[in-house]
């Protein structure tokens, strides 16, 4: 990649980074937020789960408008959202412009995410793609790990003071992202003629697509299996304190950002998308059955880094695939992916809380479940032969 290059790979990892980090912002201020508001546990998983549930809905649209209006002002729009999001949550007095401010963000980031992985595929070559979407995981990852951390600490100087922090800091790169950022030259790929023509919920039941959207949404679902209730049953079961938790959770996703940057183009050259995926979901599958029965403190720490680790090398595989084969609809499979991750994180909560009120460890034997299936459907998946013209050979 070119030296200009590189400086726009930096703004569009810089978008995504302040993006996540805002998902994990509101974390550790819930409690303080549950006694200034007078509300409970139902309203925080409420308010939680609103996030991913306008991303959910709004990415399909916006995937697609990606592809129509244009990357860069997608993700200057979609920065632009989430600074205003984020301030009304800084200046929000009742519970209804909360939700409000958390369905503004997860809004935000169906414009982002989809149109920053369309922008890096124009940009990149089928040689430096991988890397950076390396780079792109590991910046989602990076900025998921940070906003817990960043709340915390400026929570010190008021409650809301990390929100006013990353409203600034989203429009801030919105106004960068405008003058800097300038539209891409669009892929001259040709899509094969059994997807040319088809409309977005055809393109989702092309084999090719459907395979790489079912694994996007098992191995989210398995995350969030494995993610949500980890805390509850290390507290429960082996008496962790919050210490232990970030350390293992935040050593995990420190170590899994390093792979993705330093291993996955390797690993990518030496096995290819659909290879390492196998080998990961199978992994992963038995490391999440096997969790339930460790007691080792050391044990736990390396089953639960192994397990985040598995995770964000599945992500950008998927995202790699879906690129080498999109064509022109890169928006298309940017804001489908976006989907498919959003569904998996709204419903596995709910699942997972009905399950780990009759008995802690059964969130992880689903994880385990799903991710099994996963790894199975994943045998039967072939990377369609090359496109040239419009013409599958």
């Amino acid at each position: 990649m070119d030296r200009n290059s590189k400086l726009v790979l930096s703004i569009l990892l810089g978008s995504l980074f302040i993006a996540f980090m805002g998902i994990g912002l509101v974390i550790p201020v819930f409690p303080k937020l549950m006694v200034e508001l007078n509300v409970g546990g139902k309203t925080v998983g409420l308010l939680t789960a609103m996030f991913a549930l306008t991303q959910l809905i709004a990415s399909p649209l916006t995937g697609k408008a990606t592809d129509y209006f244009g990357r860069k002002i997608m993700i200057v729009i979609g920065l632009f959202i989430f600074g205003g999001s984020e301030l009304l949550f800084a200046i929000g007095d009742n519970v209804t412009v909360l939700y409000i401010s958390r369905a503004l963000g997860g809004i935000s980031a169906a414009f982002i995410m989809p149109a920053v992985s369309a922008f890096i595929a124009d940009i990149t070559t089928d040689e430096t793609r991988p890397k950076a979407y390396g780079y792109m995981s590991a910046a989602i990852s990076t900025g998921l790990i940070i906003g817990p951390g960043a709340g915390g600490f400026l929570a010190d100087f008021g409650i809301r003071t990390p929100f006013y922090v990353a409203g600034l800091l989203g429009i801030l790169a919105g106004i960068f992202s405008w003058i800097i950022l300038r539209e891409p030259k669009r892929q001259e790929t040709y899509e094969p003629k059994m997807v040319k023509s088809k409309g977005n919920l055809q393109k989702n039941l092309v084999p090719m697509f459907l395979m790489a959207f079912i694994v996007i949404f098992i191995s989210n679902f398995g995350l969030m299996s494995f993610e949500s209730f980890y805390g509850l049953f290390v507290d429960v079961k082996l008496n962790f304190t919050p210490k232990d938790i970030a350390i293992a959770i935040t050593g995990g996703a420190i170590v899994g950002a390093i792979i993705q940057i330093t291993l996955f183009e390797r690993l990518t050259r030496w096995l290819g998308e659909i290879k390492l995926i196998r080998y990961v979901l199978l992994l992963s599958a038995i490391n999440a059955a096997a969790f339930p029965f460790l007691n080792s403190y050391v044990v736990v720490l390396i089953s639960t880094m192994l397990a985040f680790i598995f995770f964000d090398l599945v992500r950008p595989a998927v995202t790699t695939y879906l690129a080498s084969i999109a064509g022109p609809d890169q928006g298309f499979v940017g804001g489908m992916n976006s989907f498919f991750t959003s569904l998996a994180n709204v419903i596995a909560p709910i699942i997972c809380g009905i399950l780990f009120d009759i008995e802690i460890a059964y969130p992880f034997y689903l994880a385990a479940i799903t991710i099994a299936f996963g790894f199975v459907i994943a045998i039967f998946w072939k990377k369609p032969s090359k496109v040239t013209l419009g013409v599958q050979v």
